[in-house]
């Protein structure tokens, strides 16, 4: 009926005086949780000014520096920074409904609409347009895709997805934990866990030898259940303390099925620490050693002091927006309707079959689009951009991807 029911907080970075907005591509950028705001992306990677860490991404002393980001994406395309409702400075009008927004499609139709609403107002439809998410921003992202073809008939030239999620897709437990099980061998290569033979092999020459066990030796161990032979097994655990010096004791205890919460407290039990959830290059010390799930994520701990404090600084002082509104980097969004029909990856695939120049990471599992899928990996964890190395890689990755998906 016209009433306004939430206003939606965004950042937009945009090169003056473009003669042809059809050749200068526009980016929509937002974060995961489900309920975090845009600040990640914005100030580790893609905006002007980033987070000062040490090489490596690890937090320094307080109080926190940006400095130039040498490395933004802002050479290539303008961007729009997203904060979804109850994020940043997003809020739902007064009296309304607060978790009206909260909910796996319920969030792709607002923040669609948010898009449709800011193109048309900036007269930027002949622009080839992006998106980019991380984690639960890869749900938004590949559902948007399809929602804002369909609902608005806004074909993408692109999308990137940063340390995707799941898509809704049943993969199985058995696969599940398969492919997993690469994470936990780079982990204890990383931290030195390992036999000396593995320790000296570079970890992606490393990683080679445990994806193929992963894949086949392990995934048929799996599927055979309580079936499989006894010699067979053995062999499976052998090779699982080999490659992450988890005890054959526990290997066996938990039938070869390793939880992803029961491994970030188990690897360095023996030195009284748990390794990060979000990064595993981190590490945590809880109260006791003796539970099974770690107290605290030390790799978000790490980074949220660092990005709240240069970015309340940098809105204010920088780019002089002045409001006592608190940015909320992480916003209430409970409870969050996780509505198990909505197949958000079946929405990206379809959106790529109907737009043949929609190129994006890996999603197809019939081979089809396998030309207009890449892959970027990166020796760091879920924000691979604190890690300088990584930065400077995705910097390149990302120009290459934009520029590869714009018309010549």
């Amino acid at each position: 009926d016209g009433k306004p029911l939430a206003s939606i907080f965004y950042m937009a970075y945009m090169k003056d005086d473009v003669d042809d907005y059809t050749e200068r591509p526009l980016l929509f950028s937002f974060n995961g949780g489900p309920g975090t705001a845009s600040v990640w992306l914005h100030m580790g990677v893609l905006g002007p000014r980033r987070v000062v860490a040490d090489m490596d991404g690890f937090a320094l002393q307080p109080p926190y520096e940006i400095v130039d980001n040498e490395y933004s994406i802002l050479d290539v395309a303008d961007v729009v920074f997203i904060d979804p409702v109850a994020t940043g400075y997003s809020r739902m009008v007064p009296g309304e409904e607060e978790h009206m927004f909260h909910g796996t499609m319920e969030d792709i139709e607002s923040v669609g609409e948010f898009i449709r609403l800011w193109v048309t107002r900036n007269e930027r439809w002949e622009s080839p347009k992006f998106l980019i998410g991380e984690s639960y921003g890869t749900v938004r992202a590949s559902g948007l895709a399809g929602h804002l073809q369909e609902e608005h008939l806004m074909f993408l030239n692109g999308v990137i997805l940063v340390s995707m999620t799941e898509l809704h897709y049943d993969i199985g437990s058995d696969l599940n934990y398969a492919l997993i099980f690469p994470h936990y061998a780079a982990t204890a290569w990383y931290h030195g866990q390992l036999a000396p033979e593995l320790q000296n092999t570079p970890v992606a020459e490393f990683l080679e030898e445990v994806e193929e066990f992963a894949l086949n030796e392990y995934l048929s161990g799996l599927t055979k259940g309580g079936y499989i032979p006894d010699s067979e097994r053995a062999e499976i655990v052998r090779k699982i303390n080999r490659f992450t010096s988890l005890s054959p004791e526990f290997i066996n205890n938990v039938n070869l099925r390793i939880d992803r919460e029961r491994f970030r407290k188990e690897l360095l039990r023996h030195e009284g620490k748990t390794v990060g959830r979000l990064d595993s290059r981190y590490t945590g010390i809880d109260r006791d050693s003796g539970g099974e799930s770690m107290e605290y994520d030390p790799a978000l701990v790490d980074w949220e002091g660092t990005f709240s404090g240069v970015f309340n600084q940098y809105i204010r002082s920088e780019l002089k927006y002045e409001t006592d509104m608190k940015y909320a980097i992480w916003g209430n969004v409970r409870p969050w309707n996780s509505d198990d029909s909505v197949n958000v990856g079946e929405m990206l695939r379809s959106a790529m079959t109907q737009n043949e120049y929609l190129q994006v990471s890996h999603l197809d599992l019939t081979g089809y689009l396998k030309d207009r899928i890449r892959f970027d990996y990166y020796e760091s964890g879920h924000m691979m951009y604190i890690h300088m190395p990584s930065l400077m890689k995705m910097k390149t990755d990302m120009a290459n991807f934009i520029r590869g998906a714009v018309r010549r």
